[in-house]
């Protein structure tokens, strides 16, 4: 196989200038979802390659039509270079937009980034969530507290503050409730507190009607059968949102997860309930 020469150089470049954070992002540039993007006739391929501070990143090789490839990515390394021209390391000025400067290696402070982009994934709300839960664990791994406690107060400082971030990114992004309601905040849209009144009658009633049936059961079966119609409605309900947010259609999915949001709360009361049942038995 035969490596193409612009390919390697502008990875290097990204690598050396732009640091773990931007290179990951050329990798989600260019992935295609399995494994390989296609420039004109060029394909290339990914594959694992561990780095410094335990993170991993992707490297290239690249065959055919080395010259628009190449181009490309050269073109890529210079856009995302240019845009993390203005996030300086603390502590020995180089260029650092990731979660460790690539010159001196000390951990940086948290950015403003989305949390989409803190936990390498595309913005969609049918993200692959085994994929969030790798790259949590990588950067945990990486940025916990404790592999600080011997470090200098500054880097034990951001060392929390990245992982608390890390954390709630997670978090956020792992359930659908929480996914489709931060997507709605990055377009300038809140899901209200205390909007009752405002929902559809059919609905409230509906959800009552479930609550006090949830209320009413006195075994597992009546409870799990419960459980099983909430994540039906739950799985349903998550696949509108998600044709609605593609089709950019933002009210229509504000409602739907304000639906949402009443099914996952009796799904939760179902654990609670199952819980409560298993102890008294």
């Amino acid at each position: 196989m035969r490596v193409n020469s612009a390919c390697v150089m502008a990875m290097q470049k990204v690598t050396q200038s732009c640091g773990l954070y931007w290179l990951q992002c050329a990798q989600r540039t260019c992935w295609n979802g399995h494994g390989f993007l296609q420039l004109n006739s060029p394909s290339v391929t990914f594959s694992a390659v561990r780095v410094d501070q335990h993170r991993h990143i992707r490297s290239l090789s690249h065959h055919n039509n080395e010259s628009q490839a190449g181009k490309h990515l050269l073109l890529m390394t210079k856009r995302l270079c240019a845009s993390s021209a203005d996030r300086k390391c603390w502590s020995c000025g180089t260029s650092a937009p990731s979660f460790f400067c690539p010159a001196c290696k000390l951990v940086q402070p948290p950015t403003k980034s989305s949390y989409f982009e803190i936990m390498d994934c595309d913005q969609m709300f049918s993200l692959d969530t085994q994929r969030l839960q790798k790259t949590y664990l990588q950067l945990q791994r990486s940025l916990h507290p404790d592999n600080f406690s011997q470090k200098t107060p500054t880097e034990q400082e951001y060392s929390a503050e990245q992982s608390a971030l890390v954390n709630k990114a997670y978090r956020t992004l792992l359930k659908p409730l929480s996914r489709g309601l931060y997507m709605l905040e990055l377009k300038g849209m809140h899901l209200e507190e205390g909007t009752d009144a405002a929902a559809d009658p059919r609905l409230l009633m509906e959800v009552m009607e479930i609550n006090e049936e949830l209320a009413d059961a006195q075994s597992h079966q009546e409870v799990d059968a419960i459980g099983r119609s909430m994540r039906e409605k739950l799985s349903d309900l998550t696949e509108h949102i998600n044709t609605t947010l593609k089709e950019g259609d933002l009210q229509s999915a504000k409602g739907l997860l304000a639906q949402m949001k009443y099914f996952a709360n009796i799904e939760e009361k179902v654990k609670e309930k199952l819980s409560e049942l298993a102890e008294n038995a």
